[in-house]
């Protein structure tokens, strides 16, 4: 059985890379490059997993996560971002994240 992720990056070459490596996982992959409209598609889909930059054009990853948490569902969040301060991983954490993967990551 197919898990679905939810791709939230605005970097092409991280998010043709991440997807990639997930197919090979078996993960059928949403590849979204904005906030507004990954909000909207997190909301509206059934997924295993959103993997979730910090840094997107038109809302960032820190009120997707936010607005996430506040809903019903409790999709597991992997944060993938540049921001890799101590500051920034507690307050992912405490937004909701599951974990958070500073970049670049190998």
């Amino acid at each position: 059985m197919s898990r679905r992720v939810l791709v939230v990056e605005d970097d092409p070459d991280i998010g043709r890379l991440v997807t990639l490596q997930l197919a090979e996982l078996d993960c059928e992959c949403r590849w979204i490059t904005d906030g507004v409209t990954a909000l909207a598609e997190a909301q509206a889909g059934r997924y295993d997993l959103v993997i979730l930059d910090i840094m997107l054009p038109r809302m960032d990853g820190l009120e997707i996560c936010r607005r996430l948490r506040a809903g019903e569902r409790h999709t597991p969040i992997l944060m993938l971002t540049a921001k890799s301060s101590e500051i920034d991983r507690v307050l992912g954490l405490e937004l909701g994240a599951d974990d958070y993967l500073a970049k670049p990551f190998s």
